[in-house]
């Protein structure tokens, strides 16, 4: 993570917890998998699991490629100083549950931004950026109040107390007027991913080829896995970790020095 560069307004970093996980996660695993290739019944699969006989089973299922027992255990994350652009990609991994802060429900009063690494090192881009994000604040302002006064007096001419009128009149306001916010525009995440997910949103999102903001935070929320349940994801990464890059023509080149930095993660 490029923690020497602001790309949050306000000073903030991303920030990336570990709010829940399945407490022992890879006992119960191990417990699945016993079950599938051995005749114990409920009762019995829990016993004698000691932890070699864990990392057994564990290095058992990865070598077969049986993912389907490290589904019973489940991660949920927090994570903040984010952008919609993270987001939006991070929601396309299906099989994972999502609670986003609301922009229909929340009003920006001042709405905060991630700063591309590249526009941040650039004095010129930086100030044009900026720029552009405090116009969109202004514009936000604007449209919220010609939009609040309209859909007021609409509501208290159609008998609604005036309370009530103020209540939806600014959630309808805020509801339109949060189109004119851009892509940079920071957001709250807490989601849940079982481990199978986990291990294939790693291989994806730690790629050097990912995109930057993604490949961070799926780096930290790695790191803090890997310290809970050091023997699930000890090949987590990358899938050039363990094999060729599946990137064909398109590989990063540096296959030894993502090696290299995942191994001492």
């Amino acid at each position: 993570m490029e923690e020497d560069i602001d790309i949050r307004k306000g000073g903030n970093t991303l920030k990336v917890e570990l709010l829940r996980y399945t407490p022992e996660g890879e006992k119960l695993i191990a417990s699945a998998a016993k079950l599938c290739y051995s005749s114990v019944g409920i009762g019995d699969i829990e016993k004698n699991l000691e932890y070699e006989t864990v990392e057994k089973f564990l290095n058992m299922l990865m070598d077969l490629g049986h993912e389907s027992p490290i589904e019973h255990i489940s991660f949920t994350f927090g994570v903040e100083g984010v952008s919609r652009t993270l987001t939006h990609q991070l929601v396309r991994h299906r099989i994972a549950s999502y609670s986003q802060q609301s922009q229909r429900y929340v009003k920006l009063e001042q709405f905060e931004y991630i700063i591309p690494p590249s526009i941040a090192e650039d004095e010129e881009a930086k100030r044009l950026f900026i720029e552009a994000m405090e116009k969109d604040q202004q514009y936000y302002n604007r449209l919220t109040d010609i939009l609040f006064e309209r859909f007021y007096k609409e509501l208290q001419k159609q008998g609604m107390t005036e309370k009530k009128a103020r209540q939806k009149a600014e959630k309808q306001a805020i509801e339109d007027a949060r189109y004119v916010f851009p892509n940079a525009c920071e957001t709250k995440i807490v989601f849940t991913m079982n481990a199978r997910t986990l291990l294939n949103f790693f291989r994806l999102r730690t790629c050097n080829r990912a995109q930057w903001e993604i490949r961070n935070m799926a780096i930290e929320m790695l790191k803090l896995v890997k310290g809970i349940y050091p023997n699930l994801f000890k090949d987590a990464g990358p899938a050039c970790l363990k094999g060729p890059c599946p990137e064909g023509s398109m590989t990063c080149g540096d296959i030894l020095e993502v090696r290299e930095r995942f191994k001492n993660l």
